[in-house]
């Protein structure tokens, strides 16, 4: 008998001619200028002006480097939509495991964690056969508090979930909106809803009150591991039996200074060791603390293309985009990734699949595992790779998970919380291959994208949905210097691969990955290096306009319109995907402008921490971005003006630069109008007129502003001192 189809897959083949012929004739243009730069222009210039010569052909041809294998990622987009009807009865569904982790109880709000922990057990989904797990890396008794008091709320708030079929599970985004054709049930949803709510608000008080009790501060430095199945025992009378709830666990790994502990991927493999004991199940849902579900249908969605026996046996993980609550319309920041999500991550489907995102993925436990596990393999041949473990070796190799009582609570005795205490502690993973070969990977702090790209060199796949409705919602940075700082952390990662052993282009193709997969890969480890073209060519072509030396060819020159055609050919392209993907102009002009300032700040610090680390001179660190709101803050985001509350260093090169073109600018003008040299300096005038246009809010924040988020004075101060004597050495090297 035949099954029928859980999923179905469209290629967007009008999209990908499109985008092939542009990459054609785009690639033949980057040609020509190479031949014009290294050929006619390298034959007529000054001996004094070949350093800058070099460094301007290293721009070009880093700018043309990227931009090939950024073409990659959309040479065959599709989409995919799902039969979730087709799927199998409830009690032949496989068991999900959930994983939320925290780090931070300052910087991550308790309220928002348990949030995210109440919307993953109110998914629609058999209760008995999902357990949340969270993982709570600060060792922060209030949170172990606020898990308690959730587990106690949630007792009330999954029944109704169920019960009403509510859409948005999350309990703060539930009751900050109310939308009635997400539930049936009249009069009396009315009144179980007002009564929910008034539960809602003790919770909130509960919380907060444990908050005042015990504070936010972590325990200690170095701390023992703790694991608590909430709700196993003296839970007390169950408010009502209307439906069943699934088990929450609470996972604090043991910290010592003294031993690495790998950040967020040391934190994931713990809970893939202790929750391999308690549930087993062989998926596994990853949401950040911030990430809540908004959809309770996206376990069935990611089970269509989990349990579709004709990609099954090779798929890995099922990656959903990470979507945000709280964008504002002009998305100032280009918090959305909207990049990622809508361009690449589709196109890149269309190959062997989009990369591991962090968060909101469905992943089969058993690929974490590195090897095929079989019964008859030696025990001393796991423990080399999995740790001394018995128990959890046994779990391994039976997969049988343990005995459920009617309650859906898993029984669990006392000498197995304390086995589960043992995987979590900081020396289990000695002489394994955890973080290696096993689990999410530790060479980078980007575990995420290294371990995605160590699953795919090794032959499996992934797909991305993206369904109408949200799956996930969580929080994006609404302020420049959460960006920004968020921005350095994930590109020095990155780089870090770059730069290994595990370089996407070498690795990759070493591992038979295909080319073009390896090229995607390869475009986001090497994104970083946009820093050198941006520094280069926001102060170069400055400088030597200044001195009155041409850098690009003349406007009567054939050779001009190779460089007005790339230029153009450029902006136009990426402005037809933004509106192709239902972007704006807006949208357009501002991811360009975000594009700029990252790769004068975020992308020129990661570049540098990850060159640091290199050599041995920085060791690797992880701070959690900021969760916590700024009203005044946020205001201004949602009104489009821009922050310019950051530190001096990410600050100061941003207006250092803009000024520095203010002053080419107007010199330039002053050539064309008094000197007549229009043809000759065109190219330059106009590519600090194009830079000065796109920084448009950073000369307002300088001269316009006022405000608290406005650029201080003492900064724009400090930028003229240092242009000034940048434009003075520059011209002295041309003499």
């Amino acid at each position: 008998m035949e099954t029928l189809p859980l999923q179905k897959c469209t290629v967007h083949t009008l999209s990908a001619i499109i985008h092939r012929t542009h990459t054609f004739i785009h690639s033949i243009a980057i040609l020509f200028m190479l031949y014009y730069r290294l050929i006619i222009n390298l034959n007529i210039i000054q001996i004094s002006f070949l350093p800058y010569w070099f460094l301007i052909f290293v721009s070009e041809f880093i700018l043309s480097f990227l931009w090939l294998l950024n073409s990659a990622h959309i040479w065959r987009p599709i989409t995919r939509s799902v039969l979730p009807e087709n799927l199998p009865p409830e009690n032949e569904l496989p068991a999900i495991d959930v994983f939320i982790c925290t780090a931070d109880p300052i910087k991550e709000p308790a309220l928002g964690v348990v949030n995210t922990v109440l919307s993953a057990m109110a998914i629609d989904y058999p209760p008995e056969k999902v357990t949340v797990y969270l993982s709570d890396d600060g060792g922060s008794v209030f949170t172990l508090c606020a898990i308690r008091e959730a587990w106690r709320f949630g007792k009330v708030w999954v029944p109704f979930c169920k019960e009403f079929s509510v859409k948005r599970i999350c309990p703060e985004a539930f009751f900050q909106t109310v939308d009635e054709h997400e539930i049936s049930g009249g009069k009396e949803y009315l009144l179980e809803r007002e009564e929910i709510q008034k539960e809602y608000e003790e919770f909130k008080e509960r919380v907060k009150k444990a908050q005042e009790n015990v504070g936010t501060k972590d325990t200690t430095v170095h701390f023992g591991p703790n694991i608590e199945i909430i709700g196993q025992r003296g839970s007390g009378a169950k408010y009502n039996d209307k439906a069943k709830i699934p088990t929450l666990v609470y996972v604090s790994r043991e910290k010592n200074p003294s031993h690495p502990h790998h950040f967020k991927a040391g934190a994931l493999n713990v809970l893939l060791r202790v929750s391999g004991i308690i549930s087993n199940s062989p998926y596994i849902l990853m949401l950040d603390c911030d990430m809540h579900s908004n959809d309770p249908s996206s376990a069935r969605q990611a089970m269509c293309f989990h349990l579709d026996p004709k990609i099954s046996p090779s798929l890995a993980f099922v990656q959903f985009p990470q979507r945000f609550h709280n964008i504002s319309k002009n998305d100032i920041y280009g918090s959305a990734l909207r990049v990622c999500f809508v361009v690449n991550w589709p196109g890149m489907d269309g190959l062997i699949g989009p990369m591991l995102s962090g968060t909101c993925f469905y992943m089969k436990r058993k690929v974490l595992y590195g090897t095929p596990i079989h019964k008859d393999m030696e025990l001393i041949e796991l423990k080399k790779c999995f740790g001394s473990s018995n128990e959890f070796l046994n779990t391994l190799i039976t997969s049988t998970n343990h005995k459920q009582n009617d309650n859906g609570i898993k029984e669990f005795p006392d000498n197995k919380i304390q086995e589960a205490k043992i995987l979590a502690s900081c020396t289990y993973e000695r002489d394994s291959q955890w973080g290696e070969q096993i689990g999410f990977m530790y060479h980078s702090v980007v575990e995420d994208y290294f371990t995605g790209f160590i699953l795919h060199c090794k032959g499996w796949r992934s797909v991305f949905y993206n369904p109408t409705r949200p799956a996930f919602l969580g929080s994006a940075t609404t302020n420049l210097n959460d960006t920004l700082v968020q921005g350095t952390r994930w590109n020095s990662g990155l780089l870090e691969v770059l730069f290994s052993r595990f370089c996407p282009l070498i690795y990759g193709l070493k591992s038979r990955m295909p080319l073009l997969e390896c090229m995607c890969y390869a475009y986001l480890a090497a994104q970083p290096l946009y820093c050198f073209p941006a520094w280069f060519l926001a102060i170069i072509p400055q400088i030597c306009l200044l001195n009155g030396i041409p850098i690009y060819p003349k406007v009567s020159s054939p050779w001009f319109f190779v460089y007005s055609f790339l230029f153009l050919s450029t902006l136009s392209k990426y402005l037809w995907d933004v509106i192709h993907t239902g972007g704006t102009m807006r949208t357009w002009w501002n991811e360009w402008r975000v594009w700029l300032i990252k790769s004068i700040t975020a992308y020129f610090y990661g570049t540098l921490d990850a060159i640091l680390k290199l050599f041995g001179f920085r060791k690797a660190s992880f701070l959690p971005t900021n969760k916590v709101v700024d009203d005044e803050r946020l205001k201004r985001y949602q009104m489009g003006i821009y922050d310019f509350q950051a530190p001096k260093m990410l600050i100061v090169p941003l207006v250092t630069l803009v000024i520095l073109n203010m002053i080419s600018f107007i010199w330039g003008i002053g050539k064309v109008i008094f000197e007549g040299r229009f043809s000759d300096v065109f190219g330059q005038v106009f590519l600090s007129f194009f830079i000065l246009t796109v920084n448009y809010p950073i000369i307002e924040g300088m001269i316009l502003r006022k405000d608290k988020g406005s650029i201080p004075l003492f900064v724009t101060f400090l930028s003229i001192l240092l242009s000034f004597p940048l434009l003075f050495l520059g011209s002295i090297l041309l003499m």
